[in-house]
């Protein structure tokens, strides 16, 4: 029995009330066995302030940054942008890459190195409801960073809010030259 079906058959949604939703097993690239994670760290502007978007996966989960595996043929960028629409119910743009980060994981008892690929994206639009997170917050920076438990989000949320005063500030500075870069 794979590990899919062994994971359906432990999950016995008739006798849970509450809903679970299964992902397949971790693919990874058996050549070089890599495991690429694309993050989302996503603002969206609330008047004149910005809030920043966690997640909690499932309830006994630590909050952290929006995560989705890459898949097969699948750019880290696309990943991100799946992701957002699929789990966060929101469609999200792409402004700029945050960061990069690396470590290991095991999977299926190898241990694997991973990559973690950050974006900066802005909310564009409404959002639904998020159905793919057990718990979702938008919160302003300071608050955002406090309620992240991994020291690599906090540092990446750092990183992304340093990227986008940037790309604000050339945005400004194109504009009052005319739009001449």
């Amino acid at each position: 029995m794979d590990e899919w079906a062994r994971l359906e058959n432990e999950c016995d949604l008739k006798r849970s009330p509450e809903v679970r939703i299964l992902s397949p097993p971790l693919k990874t690239n058996m050549r070089d066995k890599n495991v690429l994670i694309s993050k989302a760290v996503v603002y969206r502007k609330k008047g004149d302030k910005k809030e920043w978007f966690v997640v909690r996966e499932s309830q006994n989960s630590e909050w952290e940054i929006a995560k989705t595996n890459v898949r097969k043929g699948e750019s880290s960028v696309r990943a991100a942008i799946r992701m957002l629409a699929e789990e966060g119910a929101m469609r999200g743009k792409v402004l700029e890459e945050a960061g990069r980060a690396g470590g290991a994981a095991s999977i299926n008892g190898d241990v694997v190195p991973v990559r973690y690929l950050y974006y900066l994206m802005v909310q564009k639009g409404e959002s639904g409801e998020a159905l793919g997170f057990s718990e979702t917050e938008w919160l302003e920076y300071a608050r955002a960073v406090r309620k992240l438990a991994n020291k690599r989000d906090r540092q990446m949320l750092s990183s992304a809010r340093k990227v986008m005063r940037e790309l604000e500030k050339k945005r400004k500075k194109k504009a009052k030259s005319g739009g001449v870069a």
